[in-house]
């Protein structure tokens, strides 16, 4: 098998990559509106006929797909404590590929039972006590969630001592029980959970998201998207079994509604004198940060910064730049198309990306003892990653991903903040990340040498 195409249903545009496997090259890239108001399968027809002009009339073996089509993968998780049990499904869930709409601790209560109905999530996670722990808040919450009005799975990964009784309880939904998210105090295990989460993406809601159609035409749509740029990643920081891959990273995903962050690395304390407090965070993390993008989301990143910043990056007079912005909140097709439009992007993006990683990477703290200054870390250490990947729209089109990118880094500003300290930037210009994470499930080899290769 030579030709592949890898096609992106996105909630905006249509992504096709063609690769020929043989070669280990890309031989074209393109994209369309999604219009997934009317029929998705228009904009992947304009997207391949824009493709055809630089291929020609190739035949692709196979076809294969990831979406974030009609807003992605939308999920509720309910914990017990917000440190332990919230947090262990947050970070399971979006290591899943799904977008974490609202997180749940402790009992709920018949108002927070009607705001996830409000909401229509298409799953809900619920979680609670490692085994053996506490069961009664999990099994008070089943009960709730049994007088739910919606119509979405409940994956249940709680207390496995509480399993069946849940079950019961929310025999009129469907529940699917899996393993423990947090089997024992402050240990993680999200692989379980992450499987039946992709699991459920594949058999229904690819179906109420009207994907169907897709999928029949293109053999598979796989996984969700970002699940897709997770796996990527993965590949490129730790490499397969012939080749090493490029080490640890953090990777910027700068979107018009939300800004994802991922993580390859340990980041594990690195000064002896220094403890780690909270959960253990996985080598592979993802975190979307949904007030910060450049258009629909574009009040956060002021809300985020001040327009006094964002007139001193871009040079622009303070009462232009929240004019601009303002009409940018009600215009979000809009690209730029002047140099103080672009001057005003490349600020917002650089607020933006500098506010992500922010939230993404762990912080310490400073404490005395009779030994001297120690510190408490939660979250990452990424002051050791060397190598920062930035894709998406804006961080592309500008033509200053290089200055953008900077804002990633530690700051002494922020000096508590544990980002990267020093790092080379790579810009993924063809938006090939999702493709290649695709890829990646059939071709592992083929995908790391295409991205480094890609990668600039």
């Amino acid at each position: 098998m030579s030709n592949i195409l890898l096609i992106d249903f996105g909630s905006t545009y249509t992504k096709l990559t063609a690769v020929d496997t043989e070669t280990e090259s890309i031989l074209g890239t393109s994209q369309s509106y999604t219009t997934v108001e009317s029929d998705i399968i228009n904009g992947y027809e304009n997207a391949l006929s824009e493709l055809r002009k630089q291929t020609g009339g190739i035949v692709f073996d196979k076809r294969i797909a990831c979406s974030s089509a009609a807003g992605g993968l939308k999920m509720v998780a309910v914990g017990l404590v917000p440190e332990l049990t919230s947090k262990a499904a947050r970070l399971a869930s979006l290591g899943a590929g799904a977008k974490v709409i609202k997180t749940y601790s402790y009992e709920l209560t018949k108002s927070d039972l009607e705001e996830i109905d409000s909401s229509r999530p298409d799953i809900c996670l619920l979680c609670g006590g490692t085994d053996g722990g506490n069961k009664e808040v999990i099994i008070h919450n089943a009960g709730m969630l049994a007088k739910s009005t919606g119509h979405f799975p409940i994956v249940y990964a709680g207390n496995r001592n509480a399993a069946d009784e849940c079950a019961e309880i929310l025999a009129s939904k469907q529940c699917i029980v899996c393993s423990n998210v947090m089997p024992r105090l402050g240990i993680t295990d999200s692989a379980p959970v992450q499987k039946v989460i992709r699991e459920i993406f594949l058999t229904q809601i690819v179906k109420a998201k009207g994907l169907s159609k897709a999928q029949d035409l293109v053999g598979g749509i796989l996984m969700p998207t970002p699940s897709a740029v997770l796996a990527a990643m993965k590949l490129l920081s730790k490499g397969t079994e012939r080749e090493d891959g490029i080490g640890d990273l953090v990777a910027v995903d700068l979107g018009g509604a939300t800004t994802d962050v991922y993580s390859m690395c340990n980041g594990h304390p690195t000064n002896p004198m220094t403890t780690l407090r909270g959960l253990k965070e996985e080598y592979a993390k993802r975190t979307v940060e949904g007030d910060i993008g450049m258009r629909y989301s574009i009040k956060g990143i002021l809300e985020a910064s001040s327009p006094y910043e964002i007139s001193t990056i871009s040079g622009l007079p303070e009462d232009i730049c929240l004019e601009k912005i303002n009409h940018l909140a009600e215009n979000t097709d809009e690209l730029p198309s002047t140099e103080e439009d672009q001057n005003l992007d490349v600020a917002l993006a650089c607020i933006a990306v500098r506010t992500a990683v922010a939230r993404h990477a762990g912080r310490i703290e400073e404490y005395y003892t009779p030994m001297g200054v120690s510190y408490v870390q939660t979250g990452k250490d990424l002051g050791s990653v060397e190598t920062i990947i930035e894709t998406g729209g804006a961080l592309v089109r500008t033509g200053y991903a290089e200055k953008i990118g900077q804002y990633a880094l530690y700051s002494p500003n922020d000096p508590m903040s544990l980002r990267p300290k020093k790092a080379k930037i790579l810009t993924d210009r063809k938006y090939i990340l999702a493709a290649m994470g695709l890829l990646s499930t059939e071709y592992p080899d083929v995908a790391l040498h295409i991205m480094k290769k890609e990668l600039v």
